[in-house]
């Protein structure tokens, strides 16, 4: 039977919180909050930004949140109205109170957050975990998107390899420590530096949080071939999350409008590493996108 998401007991969402308000003085843009009913629960949203383009919605991370895309909203905003939600089922201002039993609730909840906020069609960005939850956004309410950005999707387009699984497991197994949150960062995106106030909030939300949303599935090439919009997706050169030669095959001969790029001597923290290159790239892509009229 799925479950909800939910904070180990009141200290530990008071820790969360506390961390969660010191992180925000990292956004850099004048930023208005909403608090958006849903089928699963009230969804935490952060808007800022203005102009004529289609609004983009970005979603973030396993332990982040919304405010993670602190260092490529001010570019990505400077046309368009960008929305950072705090995803349903993490860590965060959003409160579940509604199991998603099935990959399709992902997609019901994507779309009634959309309508909470008055948004037909949006382009979409998805960081690691959060590919994923764009992944299954697009597809099971694919009217809804008018392009896709992939960063970093571990498990969608390929599985990991046994031994990063292993190693994987074996940081798990030592604890949630400090010294070992960070070689585990160092080890999964070496050169990627997370500054104090986020890496405390990260900390808070993996040591005091039950996140029951589940992980990545390896899409099959007919779910890749239903993907019609847009797809950009962004890999770093060195990245230990997918076998980047045979994900670009399989979106070279599945993905009907999808580019793969590549980033060499970057890993699977490239939003870290070089944040003004990859906003710059989803801006060029999304702008490019605006009114397209693919299906």
């Amino acid at each position: 039977m799925a479950k909800v998401g939910e904070f180990r007991n009141d200290e530990a969402r008071e820790n969360y919180l506390r961390a969660y308000d010191a992180m925000e003085a990292l956004w850099p843009l004048p930023a208005t909050q909403v608090d958006i009913q849903t089928s699963f629960g009230p969804t935490h949203v952060r808007r800022s930004g203005s102009g004529p383009g289609t609004p983009i919605v970005l979603l973030h991370q396993f332990g982040g949140n919304g405010l993670v895309w602190h260092n490529v909203v001010e570019e990505l905003a400077g046309d368009r109205v960008v929305y950072a939600p705090d995803t349903i089922g993490t860590a965060g201002r959003s409160i579940q109170t509604a199991p998603l039993n099935g990959e399709a609730d992902f997609g019901a909840w994507f779309e009634e957050m959309l309508n909470g906020l008055g948004l037909e069609r949006v382009h979409l960005a998805g960081y690691s975990h959060g590919s994923w939850h764009a992944a299954l956004a697009a597809l099971h309410a694919s009217g809804r998107v008018a392009s896709l950005t992939l960063i970093e999707p571990g498990g969608v387009f390929t599985r990991p390899k046994l031994g990063v699984l292993l190693k994987m497991i074996w940081f798990g197994m030592r604890g949630k420590s400090d010294e070992n949150m960070r070689e585990t960062m160092a080890w999964l995106s070496p050169g990627a530096v997370v500054g104090d106030l986020e890496f405390a909030c990260g900390k808070a939300a993996l040591h005091g949080y039950r996140m029951r949303i589940g992980w990545a599935r390896m899409l099959k090439d007919a779910e890749l071939r239903s993907i019609t919009v847009p797809t950009l997706v962004i890999f770093g050169g060195d990245t230990l999350v997918a076998d980047t030669g045979l994900a670009t095959r399989r979106i070279a001969a599945n993905v009907p409008h999808g580019t793969t790029e590549i980033y060499p001597g970057t890993a699977h923290g490239i939003l870290y590493q070089i944040p003004d290159r990859i906003s710059r790239r989803i801006l060029t892509f999304v702008q490019q996108h605006d009114r397209s009229e693919v299906r």
